[in-house]
């Protein structure tokens, strides 16, 4: 065991690397890994492959993903949410390429702004493909075209269904569309893929799902500072670098991550006293700014435990309250009667963890609070008390209505939920 000693990513990757993980374009959304994108490949099923790289502000840092699959009925490979081009991940993409044939169809399966700056790039290094995209792209505060977005002319609207539309690759997927208006100006579309040769359903942010064990590309090098930066008591603690400082750096950024003020397990000052205290040669950037002050292990665990209960599939808090608004989940309730009678065994979502053993039983089940009818949630209240108040103040003005009402957790006691 030694004591971290954060470094950035170019003091330890070499310059070769650093070439290969460049990305050009990362102005255009400025957050970490900025230039600077490792790419991780895994083979999750048969045929079925999972690009990882990294996204976040402030060390919370998750992982973004793209999903490859090798078509089975003509030579080719399908990709899914296209993460960033750089040469190391385009190598990766030929070494598959060599062996299935060249990248016929991309798909952009979301508006959001993560998936969309780095969709356009990379469907610019495949010419020859066909690249889908779904049919409510937006750009706030101007909605602007979609060439202006970074989408090559070559774009190609996305069926809403392929139930009732023809799309090429209907011999092997079943895809269907989410569209939910939640307010006015904005959209929310996900893409349901199902590969039916490998029973393997694709979503994007529609479905997450962890457990207290750090995804693999936050434990590369370039990456573990966020973990043991946030595993931290107290700014000037020299954390040591164990598997029990990693699993606990994850879990305060889940928390952070799903609730932005987790107020179960710590008290959030956005004010001037974590600025008295800013050291501009802390190690782990940030000028040590540590407005998080972490209540303890009990109420930490309690509140983690809630929230992922040992992987179990649930819904990003911010994505439940936009499925729940327009037309009170209706919309969604039917995407998930559609996806939920196809036969896969493993779902891969676009974020945190992938692939989840699950079935249609337990998707379905993680909408369940739309047929029950309220907006309850399996996390500690005081976690959401800061969202529902957002829903009950600020987005009550550009939020529709809704019949399930504003998030609700269970009460997480000194006995546990």
């Amino acid at each position: 065991m030694v004591a971290s000693v954060p470094l950035s990513s170019s003091a330890i990757t070499p310059p070769k690397e650093q070439k290969d993980r460049y990305w050009p374009y990362w102005l255009a959304l400025p957050v970490f890994p900025f230039s600077q994108r490792k790419t991780l490949r895994r083979q999750v099923a048969g045929g079925v492959w999972t690009f990882d790289q990294v996204i976040g502000i402030y060390y919370v840092h998750v992982p973004i993903r793209m999903t490859v699959v090798a078509l089975t009925q003509t030579q080719g490979l399908l990709v899914y949410a296209p993460v960033a081009a750089t040469a190391e991940c385009l190598q990766l993409l030929q070494e598959l390429i060599v062996e299935y044939g060249p990248v016929k169809y991309i798909i952009l399966p979301s508006v959001a702004v993560e998936h969309k700056v780095l969709a356009g790039p990379f469907a610019r290094q495949f010419p020859d493909a066909e690249f889908y995209v779904t049919d409510q792209q937006y750009s706030f505060p101007l909605n602007l075209p979609d060439r202006t977005l970074g989408l090559p002319p070559w774009t190609q609207i996305l069926p809403t269904s392929s139930r009732t539309s023809h799309v090429p690759w209907q011999d092997e997927f079943d895809h269907e569309v989410l569209t939910v208006k939640p307010g006015i100006g904005s959209m929310y579309q996900d893409v349901a893929l199902f590969h039916r040769p490998s029973q393997t359903l694709m979503v994007c942010d529609s479905l997450f799902a962890t457990t207290d064990e750090p995804p693999a590309i936050l434990q590369e090098p370039e990456y573990v500072s966020a973990l043991l930066f946030h595993a931290r008591d107290f700014p000037t603690e020299i954390v040591v670098d164990t598997p029990e400082a990693r699993r606990k750096g994850w879990r305060r950024i889940v928390l952070l991550f799903n609730f932005f003020f987790p107020l179960h397990s710590a008290n959030v000052d956005l004010g001037i006293q974590p600025l008295l205290h800013l050291n501009p040669s802390d190690p782990f950037g940030w000028a040590g700014w540590t407005p998080v002050a972490w209540k303890g292990s009990e109420q930490e665990l309690q509140a983690f435990g809630a929230y992922a209960q040992n992987g179990t599939p649930t819904i990003y808090t911010i994505v439940q309250i936009i499925l729940s608004r327009g037309d009170s989940g209706r919309a969604t309730q039917e995407w998930v009667d559609q996806v939920s009678s196809w036969k896969f065994e493993r779902v891969i979502p676009q974020h945190l963890d992938a692939p989840l053993a699950i079935g249609p039983q337990e998707f379905a089940q993680t909408y369940s609070f739309i047929k029950n009818g309220q907006n309850i949630v399996r996390y500690c209240d005081d976690d959401v008390a800061f969202l529902r108040a957002a829903e009950e103040g600020p987005l009550n003005f550009s939020v529709y209505k809704s019949r399930l009402g504003t998030l609700r957790g269970i009460s997480c006691g000194p006995n546990g939920p």
